[in-house]
């Protein structure tokens, strides 16, 4: 997806040796569609040339305020009058600390000072020594910068190249990528608190053997994407499936429905919308067997009882606050056949205001789906798309039923 398309960003470049990392994030930046114009300080030349820099970009690199290149001889105006966003990534505790008290002695912190700051957001991906991180004057810059309007992005935790381990490394390039595109998403759900359920469950048999389904989560994943790109503060529980926690997400991994059904139960008295996209098992044996069982050459089968799973998407619909309103429920239907009525029948016996219907054989394990909406008021089809583009659309138009 090239999530952003027709973006200009400014692509900042201070001193350290996570510079390393800021190649590959300017390739997947014009890998997501972005025009990225490069602007380095002299202290950045220590640690990438100029030349790598531009090679990536397609675009000269402006190194100086004096430049002659540039008519007008105002380089730090119309970089910063062009661009959609200024990323500073990495952004050092001495760029800060000049953001903090409004220097500007290179052309970097010159375009920070002189961009229209209603217009073109900054944001700084910091990267230091630990220690620097954690000391109190650069934590009192940071929210000084926060406070004139900078958007800081968080850091990681790990190794660091003078040795030491903690807090205060650059986030990684697809870390900075991902948020770099939810700041540009709608923010339609901003202060509000959802839930997702996403994946399989799992309903042991024995020790090795178990009862599962082929939901690979991917379209929950990418709901809870992008309930937290439209600003959402989000818990995801996830079945046992093997993909990476979206960013900024708070993910609980369980393996049974009851398992989901406690998690669940847990959070659901914060959350304002409940998205049940699992796929549930409907039973479960009555009793899993402690050891493997075996064949004993027979030819018999074991006889296996099953009973019924708790129906989770139904408790919780049933409970107050999905009474009251306070607590909106979103159910999905992985059905085989007859889409529409089979997803009707089941909105109405989950007594939910939205169920969202989909074919499972032609979508688990897929990147792409299409969608049905079924409430009282009739039907909607989302085409065929992406899962993530079809997750912006569903969260779109949750937000929009939540407000009327």
């Amino acid at each position: 997806m090239k999530d952003l398309a027709g973006k200009h960003i400014v692509l900042g470049l201070t001193g350290g040796i996570a510079c390393y990392k800021s190649a590959e994030l300017c390739r997947l930046m014009i890998k997501a569609g972005a025009t990225v114009q490069v602007v380095m300080t002299a202290a950045a030349e220590h640690f990438m040339t100029a030349v790598s820099m531009q090679a990536l970009s397609q675009r000269p690199v402006a190194l100086s305020q004096w430049d002659a290149r540039e008519a007008n001889n105002m380089a730090h105006i119309n970089l910063s009058r062009a661009a959609d966003a200024c990323l500073i990534a990495p952004c050092s505790a001495d760029f800060i600390a000049k953001l903090a008290q409004g220097q500007s002695d290179d052309l970097l912190s010159l375009m920070c000072l002189a961009r229209p700051v209603d217009q073109v957001p900054l944001l700084l991906a910091p990267a230091m020594n630990r220690e620097m991180w954690a000391h109190p004057a650069t934590q009192r810059n940071l929210a000084q910068v926060a406070a004139d309007g900078a958007v800081v992005l968080g850091v990681g935790v790990g190794e660091q190249a003078c040795g030491e381990t903690g807090d205060g490394r650059m986030l990684e390039p697809h870390e900075l990528l991902d948020d770099l595109i939810a700041f540009f998403q709608p923010k339609v759900l901003a202060g509000q608190r959802v839930l997702i359920t996403a994946g399989p469950t799992y309903e042991a048999i024995d020790p090795v053997r178990g009862i599962t389904n082929l939901s690979s989560g991917k379209m929950g994943f990418a709901i809870a994407r992008a309930a937290r790109e439209a600003g959402a503060d989000v818990t995801l529980v996830a079945g046992p499936v093997s993909l990476p926690t979206p960013r900024g997400v708070q993910r609980i991994d369980v393996r049974s429905a009851s398992n989901m059904l406690s998690a669940v139960t847990l959070h659901a008295p914060e959350a304002r919308v409940f998205i049940a996209t699992a796929a549930v098992a409907d039973w479960r044996p009555d009793v899993a067997s402690e050891q493997k069982i075996k064949k004993d050459g027979s030819g018999q089968t074991p006889a296996l009882r099953f009973v019924e799973n708790p129906d989770i998407l139904a408790t919780l619909a049933q409970s107050a606050r999905a009474r009251s309103g306070d607590l909106y429920c979103v159910g999905f239907a992985a059905e085989s056949h007859d889409l529409l009525a089979n997803a009707q029948a089941k909105r109405l016996r989950k007594g939910v205001p939205l169920l969202v219907g989909n074919i499972g054989p032609a979508t688990f394990g897929q990147d792409d789906n299409a969608l049905l909406l079924v409430e009282e008021q009739g039907t909607e089809e989302f085409a065929r798309d992406s899962k993530l583009a079809l997750a912006r659309r569903l969260i779109a138009s949750i937000a929009d039923r939540i407000r009327d």
